[in-house]
């Protein structure tokens, strides 16, 4: 299991869970974490690593990138859920 600077508690990923998950239709049965998907994304956005260098720890790279391109695909408000989502539990203002 990962343990980084950006990861978000379980806690803090149960708020943000049924947006996730409803992103987009879900036709079989999820392989992946989605908590270890979005801690990989967080890690990407903090340290702005390349996608394939991300840690072996999280789900691979290009399972990370296809969640990243549905969260962060502009919606009819003009933001993405993954905007939306990091402001519901306060990302940004971490440190």
């Amino acid at each position: 299991m990962h343990s980084y600077p950006s990861d978000i508690t379980r806690e803090e990923f149960e708020i943000i869970r049924p947006a996730l998950e409803n992103a987009k239709k879900c036709t079989r049965p999820r392989e992946k974490d989605l908590y270890d998907i979005f801690c990989a994304i967080l890690y990407l956005i903090k340290s702005g690593c390349r996608w394939r260098m991300l840690p072996a720890d999280f789900p691979k790279w290009g399972i990370v990138r296809y969640y990243y391109d549905v969260w962060a695909r502009k919606r009819a408000q003009g933001s993405t859920l993954l905007e939306e989502v990091l402001k519901k539990i306060d990302y940004h203002g971490r440190q």
